[in-house]
């Protein structure tokens, strides 16, 4: 099954174009995905198992690397790349 998501980064720190950055960079080394960046959010598109282990893996770094962080998520069945 493939799967969108659309996922925004807010991170609670003044300087918060590097956690932003760390994040995509960060998500971008994950296998099996397609990664679309905008001023606005990330696209994420790919099979359901591997978009969710990505997602699990880079928002558990991003907290653990840069603290207190709100992450904003759509899902979306299927594969809705532009």
């Amino acid at each position: 099954m493939q799967l969108s998501i659309e996922i925004s980064k807010y991170p609670l720190a003044t300087d918060y174009i590097p956690p932003i950055k760390g994040f995509i960079d960060e998500l971008n080394l994950q296998p099996g995905l397609t990664v679309l960046t905008n001023t606005m959010s990330t696209q994420v598109f790919g099979e359901y198992d591997l978009v969710m282990q990505a997602l699990q893996h880079c928002i558990r770094w991003s907290f653990e690397r840069y603290g207190k962080v709100v992450f904003v998520v759509k899902f979306i069945h299927g594969d809705l790349r532009p």
